[in-house]
This record gives C-alpha cells, structure tokens and sequence, in this order.
C-alpha cells in the first residue's frame, strides 16, 4: 500500500557527536553545517531524528572536506563516548555484560530505526553483526567504521575497559594500506567480508557489572519502552506526510482517503494521531504551509501554482489561510525571504 512505510531515521545524537568529534579534529565546521544544514537547533535538540539515507550524503561531505581517505575512522577516533541516554543507564543496570547486550538490542530503535544489531556465537568468540535496513548506507564504508568504534568504545566504557575485540569484518574492500585501522582497533581487521561483525571473547558475556542495580533496572527498561513507544506514535505522522506529498495536489485530501492508502480504519489513524498529541486537520495545515513556505521562498513558481501544489481549489482560500499561519500575505513573505536573502 502507498505510504506504508515511515522514513527510517536517526537519534540526533549521532550528529552531534559527530560535531564535538569535528571540532576536536579541528576540520572547518562552518563549511560542514553549510554543506549540511546542520543549525544550532539541531545540535541541541535532545530529541530530533535525522534521515538515515542522509548517511551518504553526512560521509560524502566530510570526505570532501577533510581530503581523509579515512574519515570516518577518524572522526571515530575523536568522537566522545555515548553518555547520558538511557542504554547507558539500561546497560549499567543489568547483572552481566550480556544481559546489558541483549536488553539493549531490544531498545536499539532508540539510536536508529534502520539497526538491525544481533548477538552470535562462533566456538570461544562472540560477535555483534550490525548492518542497516537501508541498502544505501549500508555499503558507506565510513559509517561502518565509525559505528565499529563507537560500540567499542561504548562497551569498554561500560565495562570498565574489560572489553576487548578480538577480531572486526568488514564488507568493503581493503585499502591499500591498513595500519590506521590496526592501531586504532587494536586487533585484526579483515576487508570484503560478507558484513560487519565485531568479535570479542564469549567469557564477557558473563562479565558482571560494579554498576548491576535490580530496582534501577526495572526503573530503565519501563524508561526505554517508553521511548519506543513514542517513536511508535510519531511513526503514523510520517506515514501520513508521505501521503499528503503523494496526494496534495489532487486537492482531495481527507481522513478517510489518507486512512484507505495506509490500510487502516479511520477511526484507528483518528486515535494513533491523538496518541501522538495532534490531529488529522492539524497535520494537514502544518504540511501545506511549511510547503507553502519552502516554494514561496526557495523556488519562482507562481503563486497560482503554488495554490495548486499545496493543494487548495481557489487562490482565495490559499492566501486567506497563509495569512492565518504566517500573519502575512504570500507575496508579503516571498518578498521579505527575497530581502533577507541579500
């Protein structure tokens, strides 16, 4: 069915790690942010998601701008280590390094839609095979590398530097010289395997934690369900932008259509919307009037043809109603975007 699926995106703190890891490579964040549209906002959002696919172009731009062959092996090296969410909290609390492991990857959503981390045995070794539902990303060497060290440096932080990788897999090929990868991992590191997979010792399994607190794990995980929860919720205002961008200029847009091409009953969108604190009318004007806003001020289309790409019937009602959302005409608007562009 059209529209079934939600964007897969990414925590926020992903980028802003990456900013912090930036600045003390000293590379030209200025140009990044630009390049990127990376604002101030978005760096202290605790709580914004970013498009997974935007992977690509993320390691595109920091190849470009830092001449690194190996970014993102880099720019693991100086990133910090991931504190203060609650898989940190989730994974101090549980018994044994093990059990932190697995309840994590219950909850991995929480750092991305797109992870689809699982936990293998292979004779004395374990491994965490990470891979990505995007196809797009998952080929982007650089992010695999980065990811690797993260999660590594994570699980000593955790562990109070007990862990060790004892091997790391690749999918992309070799690069000519390896070096920077064996003193960065501090282990063997092989190229063109089938995915990435990180081996460690299956005796840290069992590795208990100094941090291990029942009541606090308890207190964790009902935290963490909580926020999976909330992503749920938003997930249906994802599936129903995509939609409107499929359905807006036919000008016949309402509830029971958009619930038709989601392949739910009415009344079951009418409540997941409630659920996650809007409303179906609420969805509709905020969606043509941010559209609204990108074409009067990013594009020379008519107003006329904005009226129809935004999906009104009459130029009357459009400008009426943008005067409602902005307090200003759309001519007024695209003329003050026009001035302050310069």
């Amino acid at each position: 069915m059209s529209g079934g699926m939600a964007e897969l995106r990414d925590s926020g703190i992903m980028i802003q790690l990456a900013y912090q890891a930036m600045l003390s490579m000293e590379l030209d964040v200025g140009e990044v942010c630009q390049r990127l549209g990376i604002t101030p906002q978005l760096l202290e959002d605790r709580h914004v998601r970013t498009p997974h696919d935007a992977q690509v172009i993320f390691w595109n731009v920091m190849e470009e701008v830092s001449g690194d062959s190996d970014i993102g092996l880099h720019l693991g090296e100086h990133m910090p280590v991931y504190k203060g969410q609650v898989l940190q909290y989730l994974f101090l609390s549980s018994p044994t390094f093990g059990e932190g492991l697995k309840r994590v990857l219950n909850y991995q959503r929480l750092l991305s839609d797109a992870s689809q981390a699982s936990i293998g045995i292979e004779g004395n070794e374990a491994y965490i095979l990470v891979d990505s539902a995007s196809d797009k990303v998952a080929t982007v060497k650089h992010l695999s590398e980065c990811m690797c060290l993260g999660l590594i440096r994570f699980f000593q932080y955790v562990t109070d530097d007990a862990f060790k990788p004892s091997r790391i897999h690749f999918p992309h090929a070799a690069p000519a010289d390896d070096a920077e990868h064996q003193r960065i991992y501090q282990c063997p590191v092989t190229f063109a395997q089938t995915d990435v997979r990180i081996y460690f010792d299956t005796a840290l399994l069992a590795l208990p934690s100094s941090h291990a607190e029942p009541e606090l794990l308890q207190l964790h995980e009902k935290l963490a369900s909580e926020h999976v929860a909330k992503l749920e919720r938003q997930d249906v205002v994802s599936r129903v932008y995509k939609v409107f961008g499929e359905v807006l200029e036919t000008g016949q847009v309402n509830l029971d259509d958009v619930a038709a091409r989601l392949d739910i009953k009415p009344r079951t969108l009418r409540t997941r919307l409630t659920e996650a604190g809007t409303n179906f009318n609420q969805l509709l004007a905020d969606y043509r009037c941010n559209l609204a806003k990108r074409l009067l001020s990013g594009t020379d289309e008519s107003i006329d043809e904005i009226v129809y790409l935004t999906g009104f019937s009459e130029p009357s009602t459009f400008y009426r109603a943008f005067k409602r959302w902005t307090q200003q005409t759309p001519v007024e608007y695209r003329n003050q975007r026009k001035q302050t562009t310069f």
